[in-house]
């Protein structure tokens, strides 16, 4: 099959490819429609490495996907051709101890969709398991579909936050990932969040939506904004979104006491974090990795209207422009949230 497959760091190519579609009994085969482009891909492409995952060998690309099930295997009961679906593209060892644990992300065995080895999803059909397969309600389309993975991460932190309704939140980023924490976090009961960047351009697709508030910190004291807005307390909970090193330095200003700092961001290089500072306020630290148990809750809040995830779709491209959507990807457009490839 044609397959957009990185060959190397910076060298992208659409070409045919030997990929497995075995079928077995629990299996489906999806014809793929629409496909992300996540910065983790991007991040491949512009680097060859993300942290301890190199890429080594040829690999295709795409983890965020939706598509139309052709084929079932024997034993298949929840799903049927011509069902629309999308998929959560981890699959666990379920008799991992990780997996038994209920925390199946962290599960050192998994194998993720264009993880190095593992290829991805940007080719025209894929064998992928009946568990991990979502039916799309018929009011979801498969452009929503394919936003279901990266609103998960979001979705993800904002359960690892243990929100309590009217809390406030800070977003730092307002890249793809930040603005969809920031909707999980209103979606789970937020009164105001803040999201911080330096991009106007994407703080004002951000301030989009009500109840957030698009903070430019080129322009205005952020930690200054905060203080005055909550009567020098601080917010409920800071999600560091962006993987800046520079976040850190001050984060915990802006938590109020006894507040919760959540790092959903993922830095190149280790950082330094000030542990007197979180001591000081006793502020609770939670980490995410992508994400757990949550991925149908995502897709139900979608489909219920709650979240609406479609202004974020700033570009959609071909099969056969894959290429030059990477290139856009990698280019840092200051207008550009999410790109996507038909296939369909």
């Amino acid at each position: 099959m044609r397959a957009l497959v990185l060959e190397e760091k910076l060298k992208l190519s659409l070409r045919d490819i030997d990929l497995p579609l075995d079928l077995g009994p629990r299996d489906v085969k999806i014809a793929i429609h629409t496909v992300g482009v996540c910065g983790s891909d991007v991040h491949y492409y512009t680097h060859g490495r993300i942290g301890p995952f190199v890429v080594n060998a040829p690999m295709v690309l795409g983890h965020e996907a939706a598509g139309t099930v052709v084929e079932i295997g024997a034993e298949v009961k929840s799903l049927k051709v011509g069902d629309r679906v999308c998929m959560e593209p981890g699959i666990p060892d379920l008799t991992s101890k990780a997996s038994k644990l209920g925390i199946y992300n962290v599960d050192p065995s998994v194998t993720f969709w264009a993880t190095p080895p593992v290829h991805g999803c940007l080719t025209p059909y894929v064998v992928f398991p009946e568990a991990f397969t979502y039916k799309l309600p018929e009011n979801v389309s498969f452009a929503e579909g394919a936003m279901v993975e990266p609103f998960a991460i979001g979705m993800q932190a904002a359960a690892k936050a243990r929100i309590v309704p009217g809390d406030t939140a800070l977003v730092i980023g307002a890249g793809p990932i930040g603005i969809m924490v920031a909707l999980a976090a209103l979606a789970g009961g937020c009164s105001r969040v803040y999201v911080s960047d330096l991009v106007n351009e994407k703080l004002a697709i951000a301030g989009q939506y009500d109840g957030i508030v698009p903070v430019n910190i080129r322009e205005t004291d952020l930690k200054a904004r905060i203080a005055a807005d909550t009567d020098d307390w601080g917010v409920d909970i800071v999600f560091e979104a962006s993987g800046s090193p520079r976040a850190y330095d001050g984060i915990f200003n802006f938590v109020r006491p006894g507040g919760t700092i959540v790092f959903v961001g993922l830095p190149v290089e280790p950082i330094a974090l000030d542990i007197v500072a979180a001591s000081a306020k006793e502020v609770k630290m939670e980490t995410v990795f992508r994400y757990a148990n949550v991925f149908d809750r995502a897709l139900s809040l979608i489909a219920s209207g709650k979240v609406d995830l479609k202004p974020l779709i700033t570009g959609v491209y071909s099969f056969e422009d894959s290429i030059a959507a990477f290139e856009r990807a990698a280019s840092g457009n200051p207008n550009d949230v999410k790109l996507q490839i038909t296939l369909g």
